[in-house]
């Protein structure tokens, strides 16, 4: 019975509960000097602790990366390409690539 007392509630997480894993978002400028496949590559080496320089970190083992950049290219009229995205897998990680230059990046969900 709780009388009179204020009852604080916990926003601690059990030590049984996981916490999902949280998106990891970038947005790439297609009007700068890198490519889509540099954007995203920087964002998976951020996201998984992965350096880009390591000899082990390469993308081609995933998707052709050269397929990538001219998927979302803008077109010849400097117009951007709408409603596209692609999903893949990298590392356990779901990427999705839209057509906007917005790169999300999903780690693996935690095991119980």
């Amino acid at each position: 019975m709780y009388r009179n007392e204020t009852r604080q509630q916990s926003h601690a997480t059990a030590p049984y509960q996981r916490r999902a894993a949280q998106p990891y978002i970038v947005q790439h400028d297609f009007d700068g000097p890198a490519e889509l496949t540099t954007t995203l590559a920087h964002a998976l080496s951020d996201v998984s602790g992965v350096d880009v320089t390591d000899t082990g970190f390469t993308l081609y083992d995933y998707i052709d990366p050269d397929a990538l950049d001219q998927l979302f290219t803008p077109t010849d009229d400097s117009g951007q390409r709408i409603n596209g995205a692609l999903t893949f897998t990298v590392w356990r990680h779901q990427v999705t690539v839209h057509s906007d230059g917005r790169i999300v990046i999903v780690p693996p969900q935690p095991t119980r």
